[in-house]
């Protein structure tokens, strides 16, 4: 019997690519690197602003953590891509509002060459249930 399941909700952008958009291993939840696609619309309708993208893409984390059973205060590790690290307090500060629980997460930040579609900003993370 396999532990492994894959968690896809249409609260959150289908994947633009070969992959699923969280996977359920275990007590873990891995979910894939959201961009700011409106799942309402399939389509992003804020891109090039580096704030309304970051609160796009942490709702669309959040319906993914949502469908695989999760909440916020499950995940344990982010990374964040940004195509400018400029951006970084503008975005760190979305974050910490999002992330406003009393342990958040470990996270990792870095600047990337490019993201799909143009977007300035992706986020993964990785929850634990327990």
């Amino acid at each position: 019997m396999s532990l492994k399941k894959v968690i896809k909700t249409s609260n959150a952008p289908d994947p633009v690519g070969p992959y699923n958009q969280a996977i359920k291993a275990g007590d873990f939840i891995y979910c894939s690197g959201q961009i700011a696609i409106d799942p309402a619309l399939n389509e992003i309708t804020c891109l090039g602003d580096i704030e309304k993208e970051t609160i796009q893409v942490l709702k669309n984390l959040a319906e993914v953590l949502k469908a695989g059973g999760a909440k916020i205060e499950d995940v344990i590790k982010t990374t964040i891509y940004l195509t400018d690290l400029s951006n970084f307090n503008i975005v760190n500060k979305i974050y910490s509002d999002f992330f406003n629980i009393e342990n958040p997460p470990a996270r990792a930040c870095v600047e990337v060459s490019s993201l799909p579609k143009g977007v300035l900003v992706e986020i993964d993370c990785v929850a634990f249930l327990d």
